[in-house]
């Protein structure tokens, strides 16, 4: 059978130079292993951020009568739309989440690999998510709680062409295919794809990535008024159907008047103006790419994901959080409102290029100091736990994912109900008034503290020892309850009359307050009060993740260990692009390329003997 990847496999060869920003990449060419080991340090001098103080944030909705009351993001990776509808009614809603992002619900190929979701065969609302009936009552319910719908949409491609030699392909919902552009349940013909049928090999030319075939998937022509016209009708049915946002995924890879059309043919549908329709869009920046390519030239159509900061929070934490600071006074992330931030999502938790869920306490703390400090709209991955990069869900079939489990030992992460998420979301909500923190102190090496224009206080001790300090916290007096604390306000942080705290802050440990949330008041919503919740991540003494701790099957829910360990695509990169591209989309997912084993002998080369060359983030990295 065919093997697949998406197009993050070659993250592998970046060497961990993301990080170091958009303009230092041009200047190393240095040996690689000195790149390896100086990669860190200049990406903390690197971090940096656009406006401060931006005005606050529109918390998107696509009706009148639904305003949601926070702007915070959960991605439920790969959940069937039940179990997303459940958590929204039992989680959710009531912690004050204000959006869940979707997988894909278009029919899609089968196959239990993650990625096979970013290969559409037909617009079709099945998928192995769920039906459109369910899809429908999970943006009902969601909407009930509180918390909006947003839609991962693919808009740049199908599915790839066959690589086991045959021509045909069927969708999980049974509609048919070809390798050469006939998608009839469409319907498509071979007219509606680009005529490159070669790979995206050359980040340097816009034609080449807006028209050559990522990974093998099949380029649609989205300069075509009819390909438009279909993507704008597909648009619009998920929006009428109570979808209040999209993902636009790999929108890099189709030309900015393109998407400006696309958004405006479903806009035009719809009666309403393109602004009022949330977009939040791929597109991964990268030094020597295309002029074309760069992010702002995608601002006319909403949001972007940012993923220079996540890049800045893995630096930062492997060196001095103190560097943290500049997110806030430079300019060289994008502006904050149009700016998706995350400390990881499904793709890059995959490579070694940000933080995830692996890292234990440093991952909680990244998220806390996103939630916190006020740049970007804070997104929030919640998957599960994976061995090898194509894994997809505990339990999923080529047809079908299983209901999500929670619980002590359960392979789903449910990172929104970890304790210390939890706290930081209320803390997130009750202070977000769309200006960058202020008041910063650090100690100059990994413990920092910031305000929030006397709404709350926070700070983290990132070192591997404890630190006493009298805080400056802008707060008045008295005894606030600790967010990042346990859950039930048994730990508390008391402030004197002239704003300031003492207090003990352990190793890889936090504090944050709020000026609502009291002993007094605590409980007195419906917000959980619980200690702990059985999903807190287990960790190890050094506080890294305990993967030892999870049982795959969760006491045979999901029956025996469904992956197949040869598939990872750890091992194997993608036919469409070289180890020297500077990027991939994010995801997009293809077949894997005969040439694996070549790229992974040349990738050993150059870490052997040092080859002089310029290392720039691969696929999937960037769309």
């Amino acid at each position: 059978m065919p093997r697949f990847t998406h197009s993050s496999a070659m993250r592998t060869m970046h060497l961990h130079l993301a990080p170091f920003g958009r303009t230092t990449r041009k200047a190393v060419s240095a040996l690689a292993a000195a790149a390896l080991c100086c990669t860190g340090a200049i990406a903390s001098a690197l971090i940096a951020a656009p406006t401060a103080n931006a005005a606050p944030k529109d918390y998107h909705a696509n009706t009148s009568d639904f305003a949601p009351d926070s702007d915070v993001v959960i991605i439920a990776f790969q959940q069937n739309w039940n179990s997303i509808a459940k958590e929204c009614t039992d989680v959710l809603g009531p912690e004050g989440v204000g959006y869940v992002e979707v997988s894909p619900p278009m029919e899609e190929i089968p196959g239990s690999q993650w990625w096979t979701s970013y290969q559409p065969v037909s617009y079709k609302l099945d998928s192995k998510e769920g039906t459109e009936a369910e899809f429908q009552n999970m943006i009902d319910t969601c909407k009930a709680a509180g918390v909006g719908v947003v839609a991962d949409a693919i808009t740049n491609h199908m599915a790839a062409a066959l690589q086991d030699g045959s021509k045909d392909g069927t969708g999980v919902a049974g509609s048919t295919y070809t390798s050469d552009g006939d998608f009839p349940a469409v319907p498509w013909t071979k007219n509606d794809f680009h005529t490159c049928t070669k790979g995206v090999s050359n980040y340097k030319d816009a034609t080449n990535v807006q028209e050559c075939q990522l990974d093998g998937l099949q380029d649609l022509d989205t300069g075509s008024d009819h390909v438009q016209d279909v993507l704008a009708d597909y648009l619009a049915k998920l929006y009428t159907m109570g979808v209040v946002g999209f993902r636009m995924d790999a929108i890099k890879h189709i030309a900015s008047a393109d998407v400006l059309a696309i958004k405006q043919k479903m806009a035009q549908k719809l009666g309403i103006g393109i602004d009022d329709i949330w977009w939040m869009q791929e597109v991964i920046d990268d030094d020597g790419q295309a002029a074309e390519l760069a992010p702002s030239n995608y601002f006319q159509t909403g949001d972007v994901s940012e993923f220079q900061y996540s890049y800045a929070l893995k630096s930062a934490f492997g060196l001095s959080v103190t560097a943290l600071k500049k997110i806030g006074t430079t300019a060289n992330l994008i502006d904050s409102n149009k700016a998706q931030v995350f400390v990881s999502n499904w793709d890059t938790e995959r490579g070694s290029q940000t933080l995830s869920y692996k890292d234990g306490k440093k991952y909680i703390l990244a998220n806390a100091f996103m939630l916190a400090y006020g740049y970007g709209t804070p997104n929030i991955q919640s998957g599960y736990v994976f061995a090898n990069r194509d894994d997809g869900a505990p339990g999923a079939t080529d047809t079908s994912i299983p209901d999500t489990q929670c619980g002590t030992g359960s392979p789903w992460l449910c990172v929104e109900r970890w304790t210390q998420i939890r706290g930081m979301i209320r803390f997130h909500n009750n202070t977000n008034d769309g200006t960058i923190a202020s008041n910063w102190w650090d100690d100059g090496a990994n413990t920092i503290s910031f305000s929030k224009n006397g709404l709350g206080f926070f700070a983290m001790n990132a070192s591997s020892k404890p630190v006493t300090y009298t805080f400056s916290t802008t707060l008045p007096a008295g005894e606030y309850c600790n967010l990042y604390g346990p859950g039930d306000c048994s730990s508390t942080v008391k402030v004197a009359e002239d704003g300031t705290a003492s207090i003990t802050i352990d190793s890889m440990d936090a504090v944050a307050i709020d000026n609502v949330d009291t002993p007094q008041t605590w409980g007195t919503d419906n917000a959980s009060t619980a200690a702990t919740d059985p999903s807190d991540p287990p960790l190890t003494s050094s506080g890294a993740f305990d993967a030892s701790a999870i049982d795959m099957t969760f006491g045979g829910v999901y029956g025996g260990d469904s992956q197949d360990s040869e598939k990872s695509s750890d091992q194997a990169q993608s036919d469409s692009e070289t180890p020297t591209d500077p990027k991939d989309e994010e995801g997009t997912f293809a077949n894997f390329s005969a040439h694996a084993v070549a790229y992974a002998v040349i990738f050993a080369i150059v870490l052997v003997f040092s080859i002089v060359i310029l290392v720039k983030p691969n696929k999937k990295s960037d769309k």
